[in-house]
C-alpha cells in the first residue's frame, strides 16, 4: 500500500514503485508484487491502483487542515478500512507527514489490539518529517509506529541516532540526483535579457498567496531591467487557478521544471521542495513563504531552525535570501532580484556554494537504495513468519 499526498510525493512514490518492480524477485517471499493506495497521476502511471487522487486535497498550515478536517477524516477512514480489508505486506508512507504519521499509528493500534487477525504489516516512512525543525517529540512517536525511516538528507540519520538509537533509519540519498542526471545546463546563459522563473508552489493556498506578490515584483523588475519569465506549475488544475489569480500577462507552463531550470538565470520560489531543485541546477533563488496569520504565529513559536529553505539549512547559511510572511513584498523581491541580475560576482559565489550543497546529497540511486531496504525488510518478515 502506498500513500502520498502532494505532487512532489506523488513523483517520489512513482519512482520508488518503479524501483521496487525492478528489484523484486520471488526470492523476496511473495509470488506477485502489486500496489494500491492513494496518490496522484504519477503513481497511477506507475501502476498503483488508486482509491482516489490524494494530491487534489493537499493543504498546508494548521488552520487550513482544521478547515478541511471532515474531508481528511473521511479519506483517512476510507484508507484505513481499505488497508484492513486488503492486508498488504507493507505500507509505504511517502512524505505527507501529518497524515501519514497518524495513519501509521492507527494501523499499529489495530494490530496491537488484536483486531486484525494476525495481520501486521511493515510500515515505512520515505522522507523524514522535519521533526528536527520543530516538535521533536514526534520522533519518539514515529519510532513506535514505523518499522523503517528512509531519509533523503545526510544529517538526519545522526540526528535520530542520538535520540533514538534503536530506531531503524537509513540515509538513501536524494532522488533528484538520479531524476535530473540527464539534464545539462549551459555554462553561459542569457546576457542582455535574463530568464526569471517564478515558482509559487504546488498547493492552492500557496498559489493564492505567492502568485500576486510574484506578479507585482515582476512588474517592478521590468521597469528597470528587461527580463524573460516563466511561471512553472505542476498540474492543469493549478494553471486554471493561476490564470484567474494573476491575469493574462504572465507566461505559464505546466511541468517541464527541469528544462526551465537549465535555462534560468534566476528564480523566485516558495521555500518548499523546489528550492532543492533550484540548488541542483545552480540557479540563484530568492525564497519566500506566506501563510495565514494564525499558522505563521504558531509556526514562529515552534520552529527551531534558522532557515526554511533546505539548501540554506544544509549549508547553515542564507545562500538563498528568504522573505517570510510580511517581509515578502513585491518591492523586496524585486530589489533582491535586480541585485542578483546586476551582480555577476554574487551569482558566481552562490553557484559555487550550491555545488557544495548538492555534493553532500550522495550519488544517484536513491530510489533503488530505498527499494532494496524495503524489500529486505519485507522478505525478512516473511522468512520469520515461515
Amino acid at each position: 500500500m502506498v500513500i502520498a499526498g502532494e505532487p512532489s510525493g506523488d513523483l517520489l512514490a512513482s519512482e520508488l514503485v518503479k524501483a521496487l518492480r525492478k528489484d523484486w524477485s520471488p526470492a523476496h517471499g511473495t509470488t506477485e508484487l502489486s500496489f494500491f493506495g492513494a496518490g496522484g497521476q504519477r503513481m497511477a502511471e506507475a501502476g498503483v491502483e488508486l482509491a482516489f487522487d490524494m494530491t487534489e486535497h493537499a493543504v498546508v498550515g494548521l488552520v487550513e487542515v482544521l478547515k478541511n478536517y471532515t474531508k481528511f477524516r473521511r479519506l483517512f477512514n476510507q484508507l484505513l478500512a481499505l488497508a484492513v480489508e486488503r492486508k498488504p505486506d507493507a505500507i509505504l508512507c511517502v512524505d505527507f507527514s501529518g497524515f501519514n504519521r497518524r495513519f501509521a499509528h492507527a494501523v499499529k493500534q489495530k494490530v496491537r489490539s488484536g483486531a486484525t487477525g494476525g495481520w501486521n504489516p511493515k510500515i515505512i516512512q520515505y522522507v523524514s518529517p522535519q521533526v528536527w525543525a520543530s516538535r521533536e517529540g514526534r520522533a519518539f512517536k514515529m519510532a513506535s509506529d514505523f518499522d523503517l525511516l528512509l531519509s533523503i538528507f545526510p544529517f538526519e540519520k545522526d540526528w535520530y541516532a542520538k535520540r533514538l538509537p534503536k530506531f531503524a533509519v537509513e540515509f538513501v540519498g536524494h532522488p533528484l540526483m538520479e531524476r535530473y542526471a540527464g539534464f545539462q545546463r549551459p555554462e553561459v546563459l542569457h546576457k542582455n535579457k535574463p530568464c526569471l522563473l517564478l515558482l509559487p508552489g504546488s498547493r492552492a493556498g500557496e498559489l493564492k498567496r505567492h502568485l500576486p506578490v510574484m506578479r507585482d515584483a515582476l512588474r517592478l523588475i521590468e521597469q528597470q531591467h528587461g527580463v524573460e519569465h516563466k511561471v512553472v506549475l505542476p498540474n492543469q488544475n493549478l494553471l486554471e487557478m493561476a490564470r484567474t489569480i494573476a491575469g493574462p500577462n504572465l507566461h505559464f507552463q505546466v511541468g517541464g521544471l527541469a528544462e526551465a531550470l537549465t535555462q534560468a538565470d534566476l528564480a523566485v520560489a516558495s521555500t518548499g521542495t523546489v528550492t532543492m531543485e533550484c540548488a541542483y541546477f545552480g540557479v540563484p533563488t530568492i525564497a519566500l513563504y506566506k501563510t495565514s496569520w494564525s499558522t505563521y504565529e504558531i509556526g514562529k513559536r515552534i520552529i527551531q531552525v534558522k532557515y526554511l529553505a533546505m539548501p540554506n539549512l544544509l549549508a547553515d547559511e542564507a545562500i538563498f535570501p528568504e522573505y517570510i510572511q510580511d517581509a515578502a513584498t513585491p518591492e523586496a523581491l524585486a530589489r533582491e532580484s535586480l541585485e542578483f541580475i546586476r551582480n555577476e560576482a554574487r551569482r558566481t559565489i552562490v553557484k559555487a556554494k550550491l555545488r557544495q550543497v548538492v555534493e553532500s546529497l550522495g550519488g544517484a540511486g536513491a530510489s533503488e537504495r530505498a527499494a532494496k531496504a524495503i524489500l529486505g525488510l519485507v522478505s525478512q518478515r516473511n522468512r520469520l513468519e515461515k
